[in-house]
């Protein structure tokens, strides 16, 4: 195997696939403005394609917005959800005094389990 070389082709240079036949697809290029640093990102779609509102900012990750014309479009972000925290989820399913109750029971038990401990398990740690 390693007497073998390949001939006749200069590995890396050049692609042994032809451009022949090849139809590309119309494309649009559309403009998104950074609503933070205020820089322009130039993205291109497919002619036929919908593009979106806002894009994420290539500089900072903020959100940019499409640009048509000299103006924005206005983004409504009136039905978007807002991230629900494990609080949030933990009131859906008990109530305050639930909790409260609960966190007697446990801190009873962690009291309890203190105080009962092995005085050998304290002295071996």
């Amino acid at each position: 195997m390693a007497d073998r070389s390949l001939r006749g082709i200069r590995l890396g240079a050049s692609s042994l696939q032809s451009e022949e036949g090849v139809v590309f697809h119309e494309r649009v290029q559309h403009i998104y403005s950074c609503t933070s640093c205020g820089r322009d990102s130039t993205l291109t779609f497919a002619a036929d394609a919908e593009p979106p509102q806002t894009w994420e900012c290539r500089t900072c990750g903020a959100e940019a917005v499409l640009r048509v014309g000299d103006g924005t479009v206005t983004v409504d972000h009136s039905g978007d959800k807002a991230p629900r925290s494990h609080w949030d989820m933990l009131l859906e399913r008990r109530s305050i005094p639930e909790l409260e109750e609960l966190l007697e029971e446990r801190l009873a038990f962690v009291r309890a389990r203190r105080g009962a401990g092995d005085t050998d398990a304290k002295l071996s740690a």
